[in-house]
């Protein structure tokens, strides 16, 4: 598994059950130039145990059921390092690891779940982030009914979610109180959760989001706006569902830092499963990326 890295102002996107059909209208390709790059590997220092919990919160009559994923202790004050990428198993009822981590949205795709990309969101949350992710109420897997018109209110959803979870740090009695670091976030989402993302980057939006990863999606009406962020856009170039070129067309509008990486060889959405090949390569760019511009890691 290769990867062609394409980048812009020298600076350095995930979910599962993919999308069943593509956006209308695939963009072409922008003439960018491309080169093969080796990126930093920042996945050290090594992982630590996940705990979950569920929550569910409402947005007038939107039902936003949401998993949040934290750095956890198997035992009170002894955390047990995890080898990576693995699959961790997320546990219900861990107590929260000591330490205040970087919160992360991710968006599903298409039929997706947050259990299906519990696999990936599991490995970052060791590698220290707070990762809450919603099921969209008319999108998920079980929606009924399914409407697939409904993607345009996701990012409206994702920013009502961060807010709740931004919230829960200063919640005296939540178990997550005081564990989220909140002053820089990132947003993450693969295919339709990757439209979901670029979604959020919007005029006016929250100036703690400061990072974005797109993977496998493409751009949601309107333009790139607000406080500036970095995005990674991460696509594979054998991409049957969602065209490189639709994701590499959001790329071209993105005004701020940002780079696009190719996955050659991979397909739509096996890269997101611990056991596909791929899948290595997708944990190690994203969890580089937070951790570089939640500034969770120094490369020094």
């Amino acid at each position: 598994m290769g990867r062609m890295v394409i980048t812009a102002a020298l600076c350095a996107v995930l979910g599962l059950n993919a999308c069943a059909d593509a956006p209308p209208g695939s963009a072409q390709a922008s003439p960018i130039s491309s080169t093969m790059a080796a990126q930093p590997d920042a996945t050290a220092p090594g992982r630590v145990p996940v705990g979950v919990r569920e929550v569910t919160w409402h947005r007038g009559n939107r039902p936003l059921r949401t998993l949040l994923l934290f750095p956890a202790v198997n035992a009170p004050g002894n955390p047990v390092p995890c080898p990576a990428p693995a699959r961790i198993t997320p546990q219900a009822g861990a107590a929260p690891r000591t330490g205040s981590y970087p919160l992360v949205l991710f968006s599903h795709g298409l039929h997706g779940s947050p259990e299906g990309y519990t696999p990936a969101a599991a490995s970052w949350a060791s590698a220290g982030f707070v990762v809450a992710l919603p099921a969209y109420p008319f999108t998920n897997g079980k929606a009924d009914p399914y409407v697939r018109r409904d993607m345009v209110n996701q990012p409206a959803d994702a920013a009502f979610v961060l807010s709740k979870v931004i919230a829960l740090d200063t919640t005296t009695g939540d178990p997550l109180a005081g564990h989220i670091n909140t002053t820089r976030i990132a947003a993450v989402g693969h295919s339709a959760g990757g439209f979901t993302t670029t979604g959020l980057f919007r005029a006016g939006h929250d100036p703690r989001l400061v990072a974005g990863v797109v993977i496998a999606g493409w751009m949601a009406p309107g333009r790139f706006g607000g406080p500036p962020a970095r995005l990674l856009f991460l696509h594979a170039d054998n991409d049957k569902v969602i065209p490189i070129g639709d994701g590499r067309a959001a790329y071209d509008q993105t005004p701020w830092p940002k780079t696009f990486v190719a996955l050659r060889g991979a397909t739509h959405a096996a890269f997101m499963r611990p056991d596909k090949p791929g899948y290595a390569d997708m944990d190690r760019e994203v969890t580089s990326f937070l951790r570089r511009t939640l500034q969770q890691f120094d490369p020094t």
